[in-house]
């Protein structure tokens, strides 16, 4: 069998986009379940946590990666921020701001 750089490239190419799709809306909401122990179902706090319902989403990406660079305090935001990808953390981001107070 004769190496072909072509096919090697095009195969690389098609692993790194399929590992840079954005997450469905499934591993979205399942992303986003991961929140509900501290921030509520679906961003609604009970008083004395942060609600992420209908905050909007930019604030929630800032925040987000903020916290994956440390230059946010926290207690264990650090260092779950840092277990998601960008991508994801926009789309948990727009999940939870379309989601009403």
């Amino acid at each position: 069998m004769k190496f072909n750089p072509l096919v090697m490239g095009l195969c690389m190419w098609a692993t790194a986009m399929a590992q840079a799709q954005t997450p469905s809306a499934l591993q979205v909401r399942s992303l986003a379940a991961s929140c509900a122990a501290c921030h509520g179902t679906n961003g609604q706090a009970q008083p004395g946590m942060v609600t992420l319902a209908g905050m909007p989403q930019a604030v929630i990406v800032q925040k987000m990666l903020d916290y994956k660079a440390g230059r946010l305090p926290a207690t264990l935001m650090h260092q779950l921020a840092k277990g998601y990808a960008d991508d994801e953390i926009n789309a948990i981001a727009a999940y939870f701001a379309a989601q009403k107070k």
